[in-house]
């Protein structure tokens, strides 16, 4: 792909020329290097009430150029992604109650929900968001071209809220996958590109920049566990590219035309877009899409614990330096890997700026000699760079002392 590095850089000169009543003035913007000259004026005894005033120049060093340069980017990323973008369209049940077979409901039992989805390869692999292929009796595909096929589910993982469906009959010049960027490079600042199909409005592009980083988001698809935990997604990108419902499993692009997130909510008490919008990032799409293909699942490492961040008030409750962060355990589930290698959760509550909070237990600081500074932190280190299975050592303080456990993670319960 062509890469095209792009900025915009408007800066706008406005020339004022100042006229004497006497004599002519002649004004020089040394700065551009342009010249704006005034003939001279004789005084009359009465001045002129008809004249029209004199226009002001507006001047823009290299300003079409760059803008032109920004403008020809979009549009060669746009040329270049939307082909690869595609509507979703599901039938899924209207009421709470078991539904049969497609063939055998009648219609007044289903309603229709849109989404978007992208090519993930030549074999019809098509990935987007869980929630917006769970539970489907139906599942239609459009591409670019206009043209609709039908799709089944290949997997799904409702932790990440990422699903694969297949197409079948779609051509080979319509299956293009898209490019998967660096979400780990991303900045606050750096140029977002959205393709979607908000509100069914097909091949939608937005645009913005990257407002955060690093978020934690909750899912609601997976408020509850088979073990009553809650469960969030780490690592998530923050923009205020506009993300309206029916973008959720779309793309979010880098200045490059790379994909560097999956759309997948965003945060309006409008129900649309105020400039707050979230996007799974690559890193996460990268581990569990290829298990999705390959076994129709992912296994989330899991550590078996609930947890918090540490606060100087909970430092101070538990006679702890007041610079020491990390995550609180608050609860060990019994019989999961945490209990297993002997950590401790907390048993004694204190009021905390009038509230009842339980402190007590082991503080992570440390896994695998990587900082701990919350629990989000906990969440994203273990998902991003661990995997069920594998052995970790936790760095821990309890009852002030520091001390080493080796942990070895299990499978996250499935829903």
């Amino acid at each position: 792909m062509n890469k095209k590095a792009f900025s915009i850089t408007s800066i706008i000169v406005i020339a004022m020329l100042v006229l004497s009543a006497c004599s002519g003035i002649t004004g020089a913007l040394a700065n551009t290097g342009t010249q704006i000259a005034q003939t001279s004026q004789q005084p009359t005894a009465m001045p002129s009430t008809s004249s029209s005033p004199t226009a002001v120049p507006i001047v823009v060093p290299g300003g079409s150029s760059t803008i032109s340069s920004y403008q020809d980017t979009l549009s060669s990323i746009y040329n270049q992604v939307s082909p690869s973008v595609v509507l979703i369209t599901v039938l899924v049940p209207s009421s709470g109650s078991a539904i049969p077979g497609f063939g055998t409901t009648n219609p007044s039992q289903l309603s229709q929900a849109l989404g978007s989805g992208f090519v993930w390869d030549a074999s019809g692999h098509i990935v987007t968001n869980d929630h917006v292929v769970s539970g489907a009796t139906s599942i239609e595909v459009t591409f670019a071209d206009g043209n609709t096929y039908t799709a089944s589910i290949v997997g799904e993982d409702p932790y990440s809220d990422l699903a694969v469906i297949q197409v079948s009959g779609a051509t080979a010049s319509e299956l293009k996958p898209v490019t998967m960027g660096e979400s780990s490079q991303m900045k606050v600042g750096d140029v977002a590109i959205a393709i979607g199909n908000p509100f069914g409005l097909s091949e939608t592009m937005t645009t913005g920049i990257i407002s955060g980083v690093n978020r934690d988001i909750s899912n609601s698809q997976v408020s509850q566990s088979a073990t009553g935990a809650t469960y969030s997604i780490p690592d998530v990108i923050q923009t205020d590219a506009s993300i309206n419902p029916g973008n959720s499993g779309g793309v979010l692009l880098n200045d490059q035309g790379q994909v560097v997130g999956v759309t997948y909510s965003l945060e309006s008490s409008s129900g649309s877009s105020s400039g707050i919008g979230f996007a799974i990032p690559q890193q996460i799409v990268s581990q569990v899409v290829p298990s999705l293909i390959s076994s129709g699942s992912y296994n989330h490492p899991y550590l078996g614990i609930s947890g918090t961040d540490m606060t100087l008030d909970i430092a101070k409750a538990m006679n702890l330096p007041p610079e020491t962060h990390g995550s609180l355990v608050v609860s060990v589930v019994s019989g999961g890997p945490a209990a297993k290698a002997g950590l401790q959760g907390s048993n004694t509550t204190v009021t905390i700026n009038g509230v009842q909070t339980i402190v007590g237990g082991d503080v992570i600081t440390a896994v695998n000699s990587h900082n701990i500074s919350s629990m989000a932190d906990l969440i994203a280190y273990l998902e991003l760079n661990t995997q069920a299975g594998q052995t970790i050592t936790l760095s821990i303080i309890r009852n002030g002392q520091t001390m080493s456990v080796q942990l070895t993670l299990g499978t996250r319960p499935a829903q």
